[in-house]
């Protein structure tokens, strides 16, 4: 039976607040576990108006406090921004405050200009080129499975589920090599899902931590009650991917009417692209949506993912697609 999880990017409304972002986070958390969602991830970034996830092991511990038995994680981390030795703090500090309830989603892509470089202090396309090493590193750090001249306290020792995040075949055979499980990010980059899938499943080797091939796949969801009502509450997140495609991203606006159609063709073009690991509509559809994805990918989980302005839509999309996914299949 396929699992459902949830990421959050814990986006900043135009108008609104950092408070507000975090305090709807922690509802969406609630109310994924509240409907038996496995886990919460967040993702990181950094410098972006719209989205408060940078200090993602702080955000991990707000959600934690607040729920009880969810699993929670980053969706992912971006391993060259940081070192091995201050990931494996971190997330041997939240597995040592949440036991048995942390993942730690690594991914290999800097994602930042000279600006940012410089605020890190880092040369991220450099740290990027040691991505494998760094993995294996932080994977000692936390098992000792690799004899290293220094521990990491709190770290050492600390149950952390490791996965292998990303959207090309890089990351699908350096999770292959590694035992690790497997995560796409089909919702923002689908080109290479199908390959990168076949290419993990076929070279995959067993680890104590996962001995078979573990995949889960992102897909934007957003159901509501009519079909019209989700393709409006999904524009916010469409007008972002639009603003973030053409080099101006913002806080996440408010939901447009009839705004695909109003798009130059172009961009109406790109989220078509994009929609093909997307489900939006009624239950019915939404339902026949994930199926077909689920059918295709051959998934173990799949994380939903998709940002509203008013994050009462983004639960009630969250309750009306598990709803839909847990009914009987009507002969």
């Amino acid at each position: 039976m396929t699992d459902f999880s949830v990421l959050d990017l814990v986006p900043v409304r135009a108008g609104g607040t950092l408070h507000e972002a975090f305090a709807a986070s922690v509802d969406l958390a609630r109310a994924a576990e509240r409907l038996g969602c496995k886990r919460f991830w967040v993702a990181e970034h950094h410098a972006m108006d719209g989205i408060a996830g940078g200090a993602t092991a702080v955000v991990l511990a707000h959600i934690g406090n607040a729920t009880r038995h969810i699993r929670l994680g980053s969706g992912g981390i971006m391993l060259p921004n940081h070192t091995p030795f201050q990931i494996a703090e971190q997330f041997g500090t939240l597995d040592a405050l949440f036991p048995g309830r942390i993942d730690l989603g690594l991914g290999r892509a800097p994602g930042a200009g000279p600006e940012l470089q410089r605020a890190l202090r880092k040369n991220l396309h450099q740290a990027a080129e040691y991505f494998p090493h760094d993995v294996i590193e932080l994977r000692a750090l936390l098992t000792g499975d690799v004899d290293l001249p220094i521990r990491a306290t709190p770290g050492y020792g600390a149950k952390v589920d490791l996965w292998m995040l990303g959207s090309s075949l890089f990351g699908a055979s350096l999770a292959a090599k590694l035992g690790l499980p497997y995560a796409f990010a089909a919702h923002f980059a689908p080109d290479h899902l199908d390959a990168a899938l076949a290419l993990y499943r076929r070279d995959f080797q067993p680890s104590d931590a996962c001995p078979r091939p573990h995949v889960m796949v992102a897909m934007n969801v957003f159901a509501a009650d009519t079909t019209e009502e989700a393709e409006l509450i999904a524009s916010s997140q469409a007008q972002s991917f639009v603003a973030l495609r053409t080099g101006n991203p913002g806080k996440l606006p408010p939901p447009v009417p009839g705004y695909r159609a109003s798009l130059p063709p172009p961009a109406q073009a790109m989220l078509a692209h994009l929609g093909q690991a997307a489900a939006v509509g009624t239950p019915a559809e939404v339902r026949a949506g994930i199926d077909a994805f689920i059918a295709r990918t051959g998934a173990d989980e799949i994380m939903l993912c998709g940002a509203t302005y008013d994050p009462a839509a983004r639960i009630r999309s969250l309750e009306l697609t598990l709803a839909a996914m847990r009914a009987p299949v009507l002969a």
